[in-house]
């Protein structure tokens, strides 16, 4: 990263950055709250935020903090591997995506580029980067991934959780959530 893209991306961190010592908010981060974010959000251990665990097939996902809680600006799942596998590769038009593994081993790909992650690493996939990932681990894997902004991912997940399965054969679903099937998921 350039010291001009550096510059250009903390002026606009530091312009969503409450200050205060001047008892102000920047224009962005006030547009990015509604009037009801006022309250913490907690969500215990093994719970989910509407208390409905929606079920991918291998996978469980617990939303932990939803677009509703944060005005629009993220959506925080912790997806629960009990077996081996990943999603399509694909990619978001307008998320960004962190994966923090919790437990567990994980292999993610992030355009050309191939990370082994273990509890406690941390990952970004940019938007519009190309990307897949799966649970290679032999027991239980926990992954904390965040949608920034979330765009219609919440949806995503509560529409595929009725089928019990990530629907890699749809391209259209995927596409009217934002998103563009590129692959198969990774080889486990």
């Amino acid at each position: 990263m350039s010291s001009i893209e550096r510059r250009t991306f903390l002026g606009i961190a530091m312009s969503a950055m409450p200050l205060p010592f001047l008892d102000i908010e920047p224009p962005l981060a006030r547009s990015a709250r509604s009037s009801d974010t006022t309250e913490p959000v907690y969500v215990p251990a093994g719970a989910d935020r509407d208390g409905v665990h929606k079920t991918l097939g291998i996978s469980t996902i617990d939303f932990k903090v939803t677009a509703a809680d944060t005005g629009g600006a993220m959506l925080a799942i912790e997806n629960t591997n009990r077996g081996k596998g990943g999603p399509a590769k694909h990619r978001h038009f307008a998320q960004d995506e962190l994966f923090h593994v919790i437990e567990g081993e994980y292999v993610i790909v992030i355009g050309d580029q191939r990370f082994e992650l273990k509890p406690g690493d941390t990952v970004l996939a940019p938007r519009l980067v190309p990307h897949v990932w799966a649970y290679v681990g032999n027991t239980i894997g926990r992954m904390l991934i965040t949608f920034t902004p979330p765009g219609s991912m919440e949806d995503f997940f509560r529409l595929v959780s009725k089928g019990n399965a990530m629907p890699a054969q749809d391209p259209a679903l995927w596409r009217a959530h934002g998103m563009e099937l590129l692959g198969p998921p990774l080889p486990v």
